[in-house]
């Protein structure tokens, strides 16, 4: 006889915040697709809400960008597989 499959958790737990201090991110209310954007324009939120966020030490601990080839907005910066990406061109202008 095949083995049931564990019961799903709570709602609760499902949604529950995986770290504390992710509540207090300022970017916490962003929708998802603003956080993991890989262009400029469509991180901007991210960015700006980075600039005073109150946890980015945390978050850049947290999700180790680096190492985890990690896309989008962490720490104040904009990371593509893991790199900072270059935010202004040599010009000065903002690159997609």
């Amino acid at each position: 006889m095949p083995l049931a499959p564990p019961p799903a958790p709570p709602a609760a737990a499902r949604t529950a915040v995986p770290w504390p201090w992710q509540a207090s991110a300022a970017c916490a209310d962003l929708p998802p697709t603003v956080v993991f954007a890989r262009r400029i324009k469509d991180a901007a939120p991210a960015l700006r809400a980075c600039a005073a966020c109150p946890v980015r030490h945390q978050c850049e601990q947290a999700v180790a960008p680096a190492e985890s080839w990690f896309d989008g907005v962490c720490a104040g910066r904009l990371w593509r597989n893991g790199r900072p990406a270059a935010l202004t061109s040599p010009t000065g202008s903002s690159r997609a």
